[in-house]
């Protein structure tokens, strides 16, 4: 059942609170601070926010589809079984935040900070991340087929059995990545790093 509860002020800080099943779609909100907050199973499709801040927030089961986000920051939040889909993320920062079972394509995402992220198994198919960071975040089993990764920073990133036929690497900055565990069947590489694949994989590069 939906609870109703009214959308914070501009420039309010919320901390702790159960937000369950609160209604707030299409609901604008500006410059607020939520801390610790629950959203398990929140009514947040077509919501707006601008210059945000979720902090360790849980957002389980939310239904999200719609929204914008623009230079909102979701630190090290919990999006688990979350309905993300026609989401767009302008300028936000995901950093540490985990997408266990959610949804999240089609999505735009535009200079955006997704580093220390888990998106384990998820299907990013076809998304558009060039030159957004993805420092050191864990794309085990993530669908990353048809990506747009150029100019991303992708150091140290997990890509243990990562998907990537047809994903554009080229001029990402690929520092730190396990190019052993890649299949490149079919993935677009710049010079420097067919080298640093080539050399992974035992040959010497003269």
């Amino acid at each position: 059942m939906r609870r109703t509860v009214e959308p914070p002020e501009p420039g309010s800080v919320w901390e702790d609170e159960d937000l369950a099943r609160v209604d707030w779609d299409s609901a604008v909100l500006e410059r607020v601070t939520f801390v610790d907050c629950r959203f398990d199973d929140a009514q947040l499709a077509e919501l707006v926010t601008r210059r945000c801040v979720f902090e360790r927030c849980v957002l389980t089961g939310v239904a999200m589809s719609g929204s914008r986000h623009e230079g909102t920051a979701f630190l090290s939040c919990r999006f688990d079984r979350a309905k993300l889909f026609d989401v767009s993320w302008t300028g936000c920062k995901l950093t540490g935040s985990q997408f266990p079972g959610a949804t999240m394509r089609p999505m735009t995402t535009v200079e955006s900070d997704w580093s220390y992220a888990s998106l384990r198994g998820a299907d990013l198919s076809g998304v558009d991340f060039s030159g957004q960071k993805l420092t050191e975040a864990d794309l085990t089993d993530a669908d990353l087929r048809e990506a747009d990764l150029t100019r991303a920073d992708l150091r140290h990133a997990r890509v243990q059995t990562t998907l990537l036929r047809g994903a554009d690497l080229r001029g990402a900055d690929t520092d730190g990545i396990n190019w052993r565990a890649l299949d490149l069947t079919g993935v677009r590489l710049d010079m420097g790093q067919a080298v640093q694949f080539t050399a992974a994989h035992g040959a010497l590069v003269d």
